[in-house]
């Protein structure tokens, strides 16, 4: 959808790595007035909110955001007109410094901390053999209160598809965590800025309302 600034518009950094349709599809049913997919600079400025998705082989995501300009406009929305901002995934992980996968990539370093593999072997608590990528449900612990977490029971499920998983370094911004053969941060969260690595847009009814909360939120915790 393009047009003008509505109420609760949301810009959704497109830079051809992530699942735009289905971000989109959900944030519209959670009740945002207008979604815009772009790399548009005017448009994602003019937005009320920023979401900024990830899928895929992290070197590749950080080429394209670096090409595109993307790290430029995130950081004017995040510093300059402190809007919301949600990360989803490998969006998550390209705000940190380092990761691991590719035999190492840097990163935007907008947060302190790696985004590292799960290694092998990996086991659950009864000894049984866990496989990665980590994909389907889990549950996510609430670390801290946030507004994000209105109306969503602690425990409740996600969906997430990753082999990489983020540790920051400073561990005030560990938002929630997830149990996958080692506690990995499956939510971080500084002032307006809140990021996941599970996937709300396919996390069904925890998802949905996730993705209001964000649209009801004004950035501040």
């Amino acid at each position: 959808m393009n047009g003008s600034s509505k109420n609760n518009s949301v810009a959704v950094i497109d830079y051809g790595m992530g699942n735009l349709h289905s971000v989109e599809s959900a944030l519209l049913h959670a009740g945002a007035d207008e979604v815009i997919v772009t790399h548009d600079a005017d448009l994602i400025r003019s937005a009320d909110r920023v979401v900024f998705p990830g899928v895929g082989a992290i070197r590749d995501c950080m080429s394209e955001i670096r090409r595109l300009h993307c790290d430029d406009l995130l950081d004017t929305a995040l510093r300059e007109q402190h809007k919301p901002v949600l990360a989803i995934c490998v969006g998550m992980q390209a705000l940190m410094q380092h990761s691991e996968e590719n035999g190492g990539v840097d990163c935007l370093g907008l947060l302190e901390g790696q985004v590292r593999h799960f290694g092998a072997p990996l086991q659950d608590q009864d000894g049984g053999r866990l496989k990665v990528p980590h994909m389907g449900w889990n549950r996510v612990h609430q670390e801290r209160p946030h507004p994000l977490w209105q109306n969503i029971a602690d425990g409740e499920r996600f969906y997430f598809v990753h082999s990489y998983y983020v540790d920051a370094s400073d561990r005030s911004l560990l938002a929630g965590s997830v149990d996958y053969g080692v506690k990995a941060d499956a939510a971080l969260a500084r002032d307006n800025l809140f990021t996941v690595q599970f996937h709300p847009e396919k996390s069904h009814r925890a998802g949905l309302q996730l993705l209001s909360n964000f649209l009801n939120w004004d950035g501040t915790c």
